[in-house]
C-alpha cells in the first residue's frame, strides 16, 4: 500500500469533516489531527463493512423464500432470479469492503508516518486555499451536471485530483489512476467510472488552457523616461 494513497485518503476523510461551504472553510481552515482521520477511516470502513453485509443477509434471505414459495409461473421465478441476483451482488460488494477492513493494520501504521501526515496536510491545504477555482475547474468539465449534484465523497475524490495536478506538480495520469482506485475503495461502479472520465476532460481542458497561455503575445511596456515631458504643449509663461 503506497504512502501517497494513504495520505490521498486521510485528505478524504478529512474533508467529509469539514463543511462542504468554500467560505465556512476558510474561515476554520484547521487541519484535523491525524488521530481523528485515522478514527473516522476505521469508524468509515466498519459500518461501511456491517451495513453491506446486513443487507446482503435480508437479500439472501429473501431471495431463499421467493425460490422455495415460488410456483412454476415465470413471473415468480423471474422474480426471484431478480433477488438472487441483487444479493450475489451485495455479498460480492461485502467481500470487496472486507478486503479493505483487511488492509486496515497496514493503513493504521503508513498513516503515522511523518511523511504520510504532512503530505495529507498538503493536499487539505491547497483544497481549502483554492476551493473556487477547483470547482470552477470540475463544473466547466462537466456536461449536462454539476458539481453540487455529485455524492460529497466524489466530489472530494476529484478535488483531491485536480488539487495535486494544478497545485502539487502531481502528473495527471498519476492523479487519474489513484483517484479512480480511490473511488474504487469509497465509491461505487457508477462513480469511479464517470470520475475518470470527468478527470479526462478535466486535464484535456488544463492543458489547452496551458498551451493558450504559451501562444498568447507578450505585452511589453516602454518605461517613460523622466525627461520627456508628460505634455504635449510646453508651459506659456
Amino acid at each position: 500500500m503506497q504512502s501517497r494513497r494513504i495520505a490521498r485518503e486521510l485528505a478524504l476523510l478529512g474533508m467529509s469533516q469539514l463543511t462542504d461551504d468554500p467560505k465556512r472553510t476558510k474561515k476554520n481552515s484547521s487541519i484535523p489531527p491525524i488521530e481523528t482521520l485515522l478514527t473516522e477511516a476505521v469508524r468509515t470502513l466498519s459500518n461501511e463493512v456491517k451495513e453491506t453485509l446486513e443487507a446482503a443477509s435480508s437479500e439472501l434471505i429473501l431471495g431463499n423464500r421467493q425460490l422455495l414459495n415460488s410456483e412454476t409461473r415465470s413471473g415468480d421465478l423471474n422474480s426471484a432470479q431478480t433477488t438472487v441476483k441483487k444479493a450475489i451482488d451485495q455479498v460480492q460488494m461485502a467481500i470487496n469492503r472486507l478486503g479493505a477492513a483487511v488492509e486496515l493494520p497496514e493503513f493504521v501504521q503508513l498513516a503515522g508516518q511523518l511523511d504520510v501526515q504532512d503530505y495529507a496536510g498538503k493536499i487539505i491545504t491547497q483544497l481549502i486555499q483554492h476551493r473556487d477555482d477547483i470547482d470552477q475547474q470540475l463544473d466547466s468539465a462537466m456536461v449536462g451536471w454539476n458539481l453540487k449534484r455529485l455524492a460529497r465523497v466524489d466530489r472530494d475524490i476529484l478535488r483531491i485530483a485536480v488539487a495535486e495536478i494544478l497545485y502539487l506538480a502531481v502528473d495527471k495520469r498519476i492523479a487519474i489512476d489513484e483517484a479512480i482506485e480511490i473511488a474504487k475503495r469509497y465509491s461505487d461502479e457508477d462513480g469511479y467510472r464517470f470520475i475518470n472520465g470527468v478527470m479526462r476532460r478535466v486535464t484535456d481542458q488544463i492543458d489547452n488552457q496551458k498551451l493558450e497561455a504559451r501562444s498568447a503575445p507578450l505585452k511589453i511596456t516602454q518605461p517613460v523616461p523622466d525627461d520627456i515631458p508628460t505634455s504635449g504643449l510646453p508651459d506659456e509663461r
